[in-house]
C-alpha cells in the first residue's frame, strides 16, 4: 500500500517554501531586510533488506524543511538625504534598546530624532558611544545616542588677528589715516569692534595703532580722568624698504629696527565683565610679511582671525566611521557621539523578532561591539539606507519550482488514493 505521509511531508514542505517566498516579495520594500530560503532535507529511510552485492535497499520516508538560513548579503544603498538615515556597507548590525532594556541587533537604519535621542520606528533607542564635550572615548560601554539638541559651542576669546593690508606709496603725510575694522571676541564670546589705524609719518614709514571702543571697558574713567574715546590698544611703527616691503615694525632693547610678529597685545577691564585677554597681530605668513606698500589705493583685502562667539546646534552628519558631528551657528564643529556596530561569530545563528530585529542565540555567539570600520566591521552611510537584497527575478523563479513540487506531491497523493481505491475495489 502506498504510504500518503511521503507525498504530504512534501506537500508541506513546499508550502514552507512557498509561505518564505511570499514573504520576501513582501518585504522586498522593507528596509535592511535579508531574504531568507528554504532548504530541504530527506527523511528517515527504511531499510527493506540488502542486493545480493550486499548493497542497502532503502525507501525513503519523505521531506522535511532542514533550515530557514537569512542571506545577509549587502543590498543596495540608496540616498534619502535624511540627516538620521543611516545604512551600513559591509558586516555588522545597529544595536537598538527598548524601553526595558532589552538590547536587540538590525540591518535597518531608518532612524529618527525623538526627545533628543536616536531612535527606531519601533521607538527603540540607537545605542553608540557618547562625547563628552566633543570627545569620544570607545573604551567605555554604549548607551543611548543623543543628537546634541540644546548643545552649545563655547566661545573662544581671539588669540590671532591677520590683515593682509597695503598701504599707498603714494600718499601724503597730511592725507587722512587709513583705517581697518576688525571683529574679535572676548572670553564670553561678546564681540568688540576694533579699528587698526594707519598714518603715514614719512617716506616708507607708517605709524599704527589700535583702538577699542571706550564704552567696550570698564570703569569710564581711569585716576579720576574720563577714558577716550577710542583707548589705544597698541602703536608703533611701521617701515618699508624701496620695494614696498615690510622690513621693520620696531626696535629692539638696543634700538635695532625688527621685523616679528607684534605680539601680546592687552584688553584689560572689559564692561562685560569677561576675562582680561591678549592677542597677536601677525603681520608674518610663514615669515612673509602680509602688510606692503605700493602705489595703490589703501585696501585690506582679506582678515583672517580665530576665536569665535557661543553657538548653538544647525544640524548634525553622520560620517562612514558612525562619529555624529554636529554644525553649530558660530562656524564652529564637535563631536555628539560615535554609532556602534555588533558583529556575530554566526549570522546564521540570529533568531528573527520581526521590525527587521534580531537576538542572538548560542549557535550566533555574543555580540561584539566596537566602531565602524574597525575589527572587520562595516562603514556607514549618512543621509542612505540599505534596501531589502531580495531579488524579485530570483524568488519568482523559486516561486515556479515550489509551485510544481507542490503540484507534483498534490498529483502522488491524489494518486495513492485512487491506487487506494482500486485496491479495496479488487475484493467486491
Amino acid at each position: 500500500m502506498p504510504n500518503f505521509s511521503i507525498p504530504l511531508s512534501g506537500l508541506t514542505a513546499e508550502s514552507t517554501a512557498l509561505s518564505t517566498i511570499a514573504n520576501n516579495l513582501s518585504n522586498q520594500n522593507t528596509t535592511g531586510y535579508k531574504t531568507k530560503v528554504v532548504l530541504f532535507s530527506d527523511l528517515f529511510y527504511q531499510n527493506l533488506g540488502t542486493t545480493g552485492a550486499g548493497d542497502p535497499i532503502q525507501v525513503g520516508a519523505g521531506v522535511q524543511v532542514g533550515s530557514t538560513p537569512s542571506l545577509f548579503t549587502q543590498g543596495s544603498v540608496s540616498s534619502t538625504g535624511v540627516a538620521t538615515d543611516v545604512a551600513i556597507q559591509g558586516s555588522g548590525f545597529f544595536a537598538v534598546q527598548d524601553a526595558s532594556g532589552v538590547i536587540r541587533y538590525t540591518r535597518a537604519g531608518a532612524f529618527s530624532q525623538l526627545n533628543n535621542f536616536l531612535v527606531t520606528p519601533a521607538g527603540q533607542q540607537v545605542l553608540g558611544y557618547p562625547a563628552v564635550n566633543g570627545v569620544i572615548d570607545t573604551g567605555t560601554g554604549i548607551g543611548p545616542l543623543q543628537l546634541g539638541a540644546g548643545t552649545i559651542s563655547p566661545p573662544v576669546a581671539t588669540a590671532n588677528v591677520q590683515l593682509s593690508t597695503n598701504l599707498n606709496a603714494a600718499a601724503s603725510t597730511t592725507d587722512p589715516a587709513f583705517s581697518t575694522p576688525v571683529t574679535i571676541f572676548d572670553s564670553l564670546g561678546v564681540p568688540h569692534f576694533l579699528s587698526f589705524t594707519f598714518t603715514k609719518t614719512a617716506a616708507n614709514t607708517w605709524s599704527y595703532s589700535v583702538n577699542i571702543p571706550a564704552a567696550d571697558l570698564s570703569p569710564a574713567t581711569v585716576n579720576g580722568n574720563p577714558v577716550p574715546p577710542n583707548p589705544q590698544l597698541a602703536t608703533g611703527t611701521l617701515t618699508f624698504d624701496g620695494s614696498g616691503n615690510l622690513i621693520a615694525d620696531g626696535v629692539d632693547n638696543a634700538g635695532n629696527p625688527t621685523l616679528t610678529n607684534i605680539t601680546g597685545i592687552p584688553i584689560a577691564g572689559f564692561s562685560d565683565g569677561a576675562s582680561d585677554m591678549t592677542f597677536n597681530w601677525n603681520v608674518l605668513d610663514g615669515g612673509v610679511p602680509v602688510l606692503t606698500q605700493v602705489a595703490a589705493d589703501s585696501s585690506t583685502t582679506s582678515i583672517e582671525k580665530d576665536g569665535s562667539s557661543s553657538g548653538s546646534l544647525v544640524k548634525f552628519t553622520i560620517g562612514s566611521d558612525g562619529i555624529i558631528t554636529g554644525s553649530f551657528s558660530n562656524g564652529k564643529t564637535q563631536a555628539l557621539g560615535q554609532l556602534a556596530l555588533a558583529t556575530f561569530a554566526n549570522n546564521g545563528g540570529l533568531q528573527l523578532e520581526g521590525d527587521t530585529n534580531f537576538s542572538p542565540t548560542l549557535a550566533s555567539g555574543q555580540a561584539v561591539i566596537g566602531a565602524p570600520t574597525a575589527g572587520g566591521r562595516g562603514s556607514l552611510s549618512g543621509g542612505a539606507l540599505e534596501l531589502s537584497n531580495v531579488d524579485i527575478a530570483t524568488e519568482f523563479a523559486n516561486l515556479i519550482v515550489a509551485q510544481r513540487g507542490f503540484e507534483s506531491d498534490a498529483k502522488a497523493v491524489t494518486t495513492f488514493d485512487q491506487i487506494t481505491q482500486d485496491t479495496i475495489a479488487l475484493k467486491q
